[in-house]
């Protein structure tokens, strides 16, 4: 299997974003702002097909849309909280967006066959070249770094807002700058999983790692490993099974993770100690 160049590229590329994602979707679920990552998974389909449509690269669009719309979110703080008739709405607007600018790009650019839509959409793990493949590493480890950087006063500021606050935390900064970590995830985890699949690596290793520990940073790093786990695995099946899609095998051991993380939470207690042990 690593004979081959397009598997080693999808693990350069996958591991990192994995990992980014499993950290990132660790602290996005303590906040309880998952919801943020679905809108960032329809913000990236628009941005990327904008890009598309006039005519420069679609990574660009896809870093400016989520950086901007994360940032914004971040800014609005409490805010930003809409109610779900709202978030409906803007998600469905988002992703209207979306088709009208892969219209414009299939009737303008020669693509009747929308092949770059798709891609957006689904992902292109396997289609990375060398240079994609390295700056996609490379950013999901800046992403990386600067998350632990900020990790132990974000979980603070997580956990308990009002205390934070009285010993001058900077609040409202760490949350626009967890949120901006959130787009840039989001912009770089579209290349690997997809924007329709992309809430599913940031949520499943996190939710699983929720049900099996409380310690925050211990979580952190179980979400992290769950989710690299769950790209090994998806690039192994999807190069097995050659019918079957990377994204949705990824995303398929992912969401198997956190079901059987929630089935042994529910297990009497001595049955579940003994699963974690």
């Amino acid at each position: 299997m690593l004979s081959h160049e397009f598997m080693r590229l999808a693990l350069l590329a996958g591991t990192p974003i994995a990992l980014a994602c499993g950290l990132v979707g660790y602290v996005i679920v303590m906040r309880g702002q998952v919801f943020a990552g679905d809108a960032l998974s329809h913000v990236a389909f628009a941005g990327a097909l904008a890009a598309a449509a006039a005519g420069i690269d679609m990574r660009a669009g896809l870093f400016v849309a989520t950086i901007a719309v994360a940032a914004g979110m971040g800014a609005l703080g409490d805010r930003a909280r809409a109610d779900d008739v709202v978030i409906g709405s803007v998600f469905a607007w988002v992703l209207g967006l979306g088709a009208l600018f892969l219209s414009l790009y299939t009737t303008s650019r020669s693509a009747g066959n929308g092949v770059g839509g798709v891609h957006v959409l689904f992902g292109s793990i396997f289609g990375l070249s060398a240079g994609q493949a390295w700056l996609a590493a490379g950013i999901a480890l800046a992403v990386i770094a600067a998350l632990v950087a900020i990790a132990r006063p974000l979980v603070f500021t997580s956990l308990d807002r009002a205390a934070a606050e009285a010993l001058g935390v900077p609040v409202r900064l760490l949350g626009v700058l967890c949120l901006c970590l959130v787009g840039i995830t989001a912009a770089e985890a579209t290349q690997a999983v997809g924007a329709l699949l992309l809430l599913g690596l940031l949520a499943a290793p996190a939710g699983a790692a929720h049900r099996l520990t409380t310690s925050p940073f211990r979580g952190m790093a179980l979400s992290g490993a769950v989710a690299v786990a769950a790209l090994w695995i998806g690039l192994v099946v999807a190069y097995e099974i050659p019918s079957v899609p990377p994204s949705s095998a990824i995303i398929g051991v992912a969401a198997g993770t956190y079901l059987a993380a929630a089935a042994a939470n529910r297990r009497p207690r001595g049955a579940r100690a003994r699963v974690l042990a």
